[in-house]
């Protein structure tokens, strides 16, 4: 048996779309599952929005700014890349941070992710960040087999309290639904695409 492609009207002609895939790389939430299930499927789902803002685009592109802001779509990869290692690997399971974060004078320049992030190449930021949702599923994963969403973190906030891995999770969600209004903003600014 073989997969068929179903298309969908982009406005000008019929695209090739992945079954369960919309023509972005994107599987919609269920309206009906489960909480990990959901929780799990509306983070995948800001993911794979942010990767098609992000499609295509070469050094120029990922380096644009809009007015007054010196944010990117390159510094955002790098800053999610980032966020992912440090709420999924260094929080939750208290791992130290590897390369390139290990290496940083965060004290020099505590927003090195976005300043650096003009010398990397497209594909050393993709690559960057692709790596680092590999590395965040695992380690959600590994959580899941040994406590579900309600295990602590292992690293605790200066007052003794530690988020659990539901809590970690609503807030990688909030933050790539937050980053992708920017990269919205951004990317319509560069070659004028729109979209949710």
């Amino acid at each position: 048996m073989t997969d068929t492609m179903d298309t969908e009207d982009n406005g000008d002609h019929e695209v090739a779309v992945s079954p369960g895939l919309d023509r972005h790389g994107r599987r919609e939430p269920p309206e009906s599952a489960d909480e990990l299930t959901m929780l799990l499927a509306f983070l995948d789902y800001h993911r794979a929005t942010f990767a098609w803002k992000c499609e295509g685009l070469g050094s120029e592109g990922l380096g644009t700014t809009v007015a007054a802001s010196s944010m990117s779509l390159g510094g955002m990869m790098k800053h999610l890349a980032l966020v992912e290692d440090g709420w999924f690997s260094r929080a939750l399971w208290g791992r130290d941070y590897s390369s390139p974060w290990n290496g940083v004078d965060w004290d020099a320049d505590p927003d090195w992710e976005w300043s650096s992030a003009a010398d990397d190449t497209p594909d050393e930021l993709r690559y960057l960040w692709n790596d680092a949702v590999v590395r965040s599923r695992l380690a959600v994963d590994e959580a899941l087999a040994q406590g579900g969403l309600g295990l602590v973190a292992v690293r605790t906030w200066a007052d003794g309290r530690a988020p659990t891995l539901r809590w970690i999770v609503l807030h990688m969600i909030e933050e790539y639904a937050r980053h992708n209004g920017h990269a919205d903003l951004l990317r319509e600014a560069i070659d004028g695409q729109t979209g949710e």
